[in-house]
């Protein structure tokens, strides 16, 4: 089969089939456009307007990044979900938790106003504790293979992490078993390599072009600018 992924250079669901094609070693082609301004033939095969879209063969156009992951897992191998059915629908669980995650780590970051960042980041921890609760294998979800939901999570960790290097949103020590796996799977080839060269350059612009107290808080240049006025 022939895929081609649709793709905006920072989007994380985007990224976890990046992910997963370059993980199972598929060859693939990448067609990055602008959301903001797409092509004229993206409405047309985009029902949703958004990205990613996966075209196989050139005609067929999959959308829903578990849809897609689901998808390439079934169709190529090794496959990267449990043998086990009660594994792998705790596991596609798991992948969904993954989304939530993200939703809120965006609004973190995003965050137009003081109380809506403390909201958001109350949220945030909660979940991430949650998360913390459930691991207990290592050094990946499921142990040592890595799977679909190690697959779902490597983005967010690879955009929580830039934002920690600014303002922390945690303590250091607060989820040692998610800094562990974050740790482990940011290191990866195929994590590393599912992002442009340009990424973290083009997240900040993305944060700081929110102008409101998230990005305040995230992008150096606006803190300075706050504590200078």
């Amino acid at each position: 089969m022939n895929y081609e992924l649709v793709s905006f250079k920072i989007c994380p669901f985007v990224q976890r089939a990046r992910i997963t094609l370059l993980h199972k070693r598929v060859p693939h082609t990448v067609t990055y456009i602008e959301l903001k301004a797409p092509p004229a033939w993206f409405p047309a095969i985009s029902p949703l307007g958004k990205v990613p879209l996966l075209r196989v063969d050139g005609g067929t156009v999959l959308f829903e990044s578990a849809v897609i992951n689901e998808f390439i897992d079934e169709t190529t191998t090794p496959p990267l979900h449990p043998a086990d059915p009660l594994a792998r629908a705790q596991n596609r669980a798991w992948i969904a938790y993954a989304s939530e995650l993200q939703g809120s780590l965006y609004r973190v970051a995003m965050a137009a106003t003081e109380e809506a960042f403390t909201t958001a980041r109350t949220r945030l921890l909660e979940q991430l504790g949650r998360l913390e609760a459930e691991l207990d294998h290592g050094p990946l979800f499921n142990g040592e293979a890595f799977s679909l939901v190690d697959a779902s999570f490597a983005p967010l960790f690879m955009r929580l992490a830039l934002l920690n290097e600014v303002q922390p949103l945690h303590a250091a020590d607060a989820f040692p078993r998610i800094a562990d796996w974050s740790t482990t799977l940011l290191a990866l080839p195929a994590v590393h390599d599912s992002v442009v060269t340009e990424f973290p350059e083009l997240y900040r612009a993305h944060v700081a072009a929110s102008g409101g107290y998230g990005a305040a808080q995230f992008v150096p240049e606006l803190r300075l600018d706050r504590v200078a006025s």
